[in-house]
This record gives C-alpha cells, sequence and structure tokens, in this order.
C-alpha cells in the first residue's frame, strides 16, 4: 500500500506587519478555540471495554444490512463485515483529517488579516488532534490496519492543497468538507456500539463547530466584492467539491475481502442508489441526508455561493434545495 505522495504546489505567503485585532468576531472564534483545546492522549476514556457483539457501528449502517447479502452471513461474519466497513469509514475520515491539516497550513500562510491567521493555526492544530485521535482508536480497535487513500479523498486534496487562492481552499474544506464530517461525525456519536468511538466523535464534533465557522465569518465579504468571473470560479468550485465529496463512496474493499464477487458488488451498489432515492433508508442514514443536505444549502446560501446558475447542478446531486 502507498505510503504517501507528493504534490507540487505554489503557495502565498502574506507576512504581516501589524498585529491588532482587526476582526472581532473573528478574535472570539480564535479565544473560543484556545479554550476547547483537548488532548488525545488523557481526555479520552481509553480504557473502556467494547461492550457489543464486536461490531464497532450500527448494523444499519452497512448498506446491506436487512437485504439477502447479509442474511446469508454468518453472525460471526456479520460483526467482521460491520467492522471492516468501520475501518473503511475511519481510514477515510482519517486521511481526510490529515489533509485538512496540510491545507489549513497552507491557509495560515495564504490568509491576510491577523485574526485569520490566528485561527487557523488553531485549526491546524484541531485537525493535527482529530488525525492523532483516529488513529490511536484504529490502533486499539482494529489493530491498526487501514485501507488505501480513497480516490476521491486523493482528487479532493491534491486539488485543494494545489489551489492558491485561500477563499477556494475555505469553499472546499470548511464549507463543503467540513459540513459533510460534521453530519458524519454527528451520526457515528448517536449510533456507535462502541461507547470510546462515541466520545471520540463528540470531541471531534465540537471543534469542527468552529472550523464551518471560519467560511461563515470569511466568506460573504469575499463572495460580495468579487466579480463575475471570480463568481462563477466560487461557484464552480463549490459544485465540483460537492460532486466529489459525495459520489464515489463506497467500502469496496470490504465487500472484497468478505468474498462478494463482482456481480454481487454491482448488485449492492444498485440497492443502494434506488434505496436512497426510494426513501427507504435506515432512520440513521435519513437523519445523516437530511441533516447534510440541510447544513450544506443553509451554508452555501448564507455565504453567497449558491446561485441559479449553479441550483440545477446542486439538484443533480440528490440535493433539496429547500432542505433548509
Amino acid at each position: 500500500m502507498e505510503r504517501e505522495h507528493q504534490i507540487d504546489i505554489r503557495n502565498t505567503a502574506h507576512f504581516r506587519h501589524f498585529y491588532d485585532s482587526e476582526q472581532p468576531d473573528m478574535r472570539r472564534l480564535y479565544e473560543q478555540a484556545k479554550i476547547d483545546q483537548w488532548n488525545a492522549a488523557t481526555d479520552i476514556d481509553w480504557e473502556q471495554p467494547l461492550e457489543s457483539d464486536g461490531g464497532l457501528i450500527a448494523d444499519d449502517l452497512v448498506d446491506i444490512h436487512g437485504t439477502r447479502f447479509w442474511d446469508r452471513l454468518s453472525p460471526v461474519q456479520q460483526v467482521e463485515l460491520n467492522r471492516r466497513v468501520a475501518r473503511w469509514r475511519l481510514s477515510t475520515l482519517m486521511a481526510g483529517e490529515h489533509g485538512a491539516m496540510l491545507v489549513c497550513s497552507q491557509l495560515v500562510e495564504n490568509v491576510v488579516g491577523q485574526d485569520e491567521k490566528l485561527f487557523q493555526a488553531t485549526q491546524v492544530v484541531d485537525e493535527a488532534r482529530h488525525n492523532e485521535v483516529l488513529q490511536r482508536y484504529v490502533a486499539l480497535r482494529l489493530d491498526g490496519e487501514t485501507y488505501p487513500l480513497a480516490g476521491n479523498v486523493r482528487e479532493i486534496f491534491d486539488t485543494l492543497l494545489g489551489t492558491s487562492a485561500w477563499y477556494l481552499k475555505t469553499i472546499g474544506l470548511q464549507l463543503v468538507a467540513e459540513t459533510f464530517a460534521v453530519s458524519l461525525f454527528r451520526m457515528l456519536a448517536e449510533s456507535s456500539k462502541d461507547a470510546i468511538l462515541r466520545q471520540v466523535c463528540r470531541r471531534i464534533l465540537q471543534d469542527e463547530a468552529r472550523h464551518m465557522g471560519f467560511g461563515m465569518l470569511s466568506l460573504p465579504a469575499v463572495v460580495d466584492g468579487a466579480t463575475a468571473a471570480e463568481r462563477r470560479e466560487m461557484e464552480d468550485f463549490a459544485v465540483w467539491a460537492l460532486n466529489r465529496t459525495l459520489r464515489g463512496i463506497f467500502p469496496l474493499n470490504a465487500y472484497e475481502e468478505m468474498g462478494f464477487d463482482q456481480a454481487d458488488i454491482e448488485e449492492i451498489k444498485r440497492f443502494r442508489r434506488e434505496r436512497a432515492a426510494g426513501g427507504d433508508e435506515t432512520a440513521f442514514r435519513k437523519y445523516f441526508r437530511r441533516d447534510l443536505h440541510a447544513g450544506l444549502v443553509r451554508n452555501l446560501r448564507k455565504v453567497g455561493v449558491l446561485t441559479s446558475r449553479i441550483e440545477p447542478d446542486i439538484a443533480a446531486l440528490g440535493i433539496s434545495l429547500a432542505a433548509a
């Protein structure tokens, strides 16, 4: 498995010579970030035993739960698939937090204002802690084994890291990826079988809300003052980020390792799409979808990126424009 890769970048660094606070709301966000710091090594009760059947996430979050594919598995195999899907999901999240750490380290350089720089420095620490706490969890519950970096995750962060404009990085990370992460961590915090995983997700959530706040505070003025060409660029970048975040996410490795053949996997994918389109989803998935779509529409509208020009593209992704 590939252990690392490199991205050639050209980043613009703004070196401040004036350090007074100029954005009171952003300074308050920075002050809150200092108050909210926590230690992944000591603030999680890592000694709690796993009291479930061995599964880590709700069985309802495994695509085939309740189908003939699930029923043909033995109880032991059902637990094993649960753990493999959990490993796939956590591997993706862990890679995303690492990518976010790298992007935010660029944003410390990119952004112009002192308050923005100070806040982004705290987000670098936050993302490092999230990467660490998820790795600790995987080491504890899954013997440290992870799945390879998903192609769409790699594409998202390679693009964000290679993009020079700070506001495009912020749209892709804080506005789209963080909104997705908040909904996912919230669902896992409420539904996971393992008390440690629920605790980890709740801790991460308190940081993610601040990260989204950075976008809400920093983007509206930029969007409002943009030229027509710049607005189109921001709108199109938001659509691209949504497309890559919401599509192409499937735990293929987990199903292959459990012995499902290609025909089975294609049928599982089809069943998954049909169930989502028909609203025949589990309560957890329905809540996640409703929460995510409402958050995306609300945040895109608030910063001024969601316009009539891209509404058809948003609707084509299955996002209801009336969600928020």
